[in-house]
């Protein structure tokens, strides 16, 4: 961020609103004149002359014999100027807490509250302020927080309490500092408790602060692969309705619990969770639903669905997207049961397919997948198929081409099986009711064709014992 950008990010800060006492209003004017002169030439010091400007602050701070408006502006410029500019936390750290004095003053609770939200964004490098924030150890940015819970608590303020706790909650969930994470969450978990003569409005706000939560939870327990902990947070939270939450948070929620049925093989349940997941990420404007949208595609393609994912409403924007267009050309591959394409799409396009481990994960599945529906399509001509050919076909050996038939004959898929000697798949264009049935039949035919030897036998012999003629056809006679 450049001076003149940082500058005018400090004149949107100037949007606020003040309470004074009623009387002596010509006096104030007139000192509040003279100290916003101060405030603006102390400014104004900032691109040039960096130290000169923090004496100007200071001096304002300490001419004020109240904690008033500039005291708490100068400040915030204080505090920023050590955090970015001179990357002395342990200053800025200071000035915050000086500053943090000032919110039980005459400085409004709205304006407080913007301020101090955006010095922790700073604090904490989040959004536009990651390129220029510098890093800093943990134990200092959990004091910057720790300074304003304990600000909040003196100030009965609440709300700037919980957010800035949530706050805090993303920041340890993106660094992974899980062990630091919990207590926070149990913290606000304990602020969503209902409470006697609470408004339907409070329920519903509290309803809101807890699918946040557990957006958070199902986060760190996706990453830990807790997969127990994180199916109970994604039961807890579907089961939330006293709420009106972000998009967002709810595709968050529903992205983590299509991925966990994914590892679940539940493949319509992932199906179900990814395209809402998408649809919520959408409607938010998240850059996250590119990511979404390909595991969606990926779901399809492992359920063995005949659906292209990209022929709804929603989804069909994106079809050419330059992020998406790997997956829709395989998902091309994948209905044409090419093999040998899909396998260089993938080759092809590691950064935006198989770059992302989840989805490498199941590329393997992926394969087998488009294999098995390879044969059961092709199979439908033959009566008998050589292993070696199918083995070439597929770029696979054929121990693992034998392997993928014998799966096939297993589950039923396909009726046949395999002659080893031969290295073919017998086909059965009967299948197993009609061969039973002639088997049934065949031995019918056995059991009559005995009984009647039988008859023929006892009528010979007992020609012979008349004394009549003995030979074969006398039976007959």
């Amino acid at each position: 961020m450049s001076d003149d950008e940082f500058m005018m990010e400090d004149a949107d800060d100037e949007d606020y609103d003040f309470d004074y006492d009623d009387d002596d209003e010509e006096g104030m004017a007139d000192e509040t004149g003279d100290v916003e002169n101060q405030y603006y030439k102390a400014k104004s010091l900032k691109e040039d002359d960096q130290e000169a400007a923090l004496k100007a602050f200071k001096a304002i701070v300490d001419e004020q014999p109240e904690k008033g408006e500039w005291g708490f502006k100068a400040l915030k410029q204080m505090t920023k100027m050590n955090y970015l500019y001179r990357h002395q936390p342990e200053e800025a750290l200071k000035t915050y807490r000086e500053l943090l004095g000032y919110t039980k003053s005459n400085v409004t609770r709205n304006y407080a509250e913007k301020s101090i939200n955006n010095i922790l964004d700073y604090v904490g490098g989040e959004g536009k302020h990651a390129a220029i924030s510098p890093k800093v150890p943990l134990d200092t940015l959990e004091a910057f927080y720790e300074a304003t819970r304990i600000a909040c608590e003196e100030a009965k303020n609440e709300r700037l309490s919980t957010k800035s706790n949530l706050k805090l909650a993303k920041l340890w969930l993106d660094r992974k500092e899980y062990r630091r994470l919990e207590p926070i969450l149990r913290s606000l978990q304990a602020a969503c408790a209902p409470t006697a003569g609470s408004s339907s409005s409070d329920d519903q706000s509290k309803g809101s602060l807890l699918l946040e939560l557990y957006a958070i939870e199902i986060q760190m327990y996706s990453d830990l692969k807790e997969n127990k902990k994180q199916k109970e947070i994604y039961n807890a939270a579907m089961q939330v309705k006293n709420a009106i939450p972000h998009p967002r948070i709810m595709g968050v929620i529903r992205e983590c619990g299509g991925k966990m049925w994914m590892m679940e093989r539940s493949w319509d349940k992932a199906s179900t969770d990814l395209f809402e997941s998408f649809r919520q990420y959408d409607e938010s404007g998240s850059s996250q639903r590119i990511q979404v949208l390909k595991y969606l595609v990926l779901t399809y393609m492992l359920m063995g669905s005949e659906i292209n994912p990209f022929d709804s409403q929603e989804t069909k924007p994106y079809k050419n997207d330059p992020q998406i267009v790997a997956m829709t050309n395989l998902v091309q591959a994948y209905q044409m049961r090419d093999v040998l394409a899909a396998e260089k799409i993938l080759k092809a396009n590691r950064a935006t397919i198989t770059g992302d481990p989840f989805i490498a994960f199941f590329i393997t599945d992926l394969l087998r997948s488009l294999r098995t529906q390879y044969i059961i399509d092709i199979i439908k001509s033959y009566t008998r198929l050589s292993l070696d050919f199918l083995a070439k076909t597929l770029n696979i050996g054929r121990d693992e081409a034998e392997g993928l038939v014998v799966g096939l004959i297993l589950d039923e898929k396909i009726k046949g099986r395999i002659d080893q000697v031969q290295g073919v798949v017998v086909l059965d264009r009967f299948g197993a009711d009609s061969t039973r049935k002639y088997l049934a039949m065949g031995t019918v035919a056995k059991e009559l064709d005995r009984l009647q030897r039988g008859i023929v036998n006892e009528k010979v012999t007992r020609n012979q014992e008349r004394g009549g003629w003995g030979g074969p056809m006398a039976a007959f006679g």
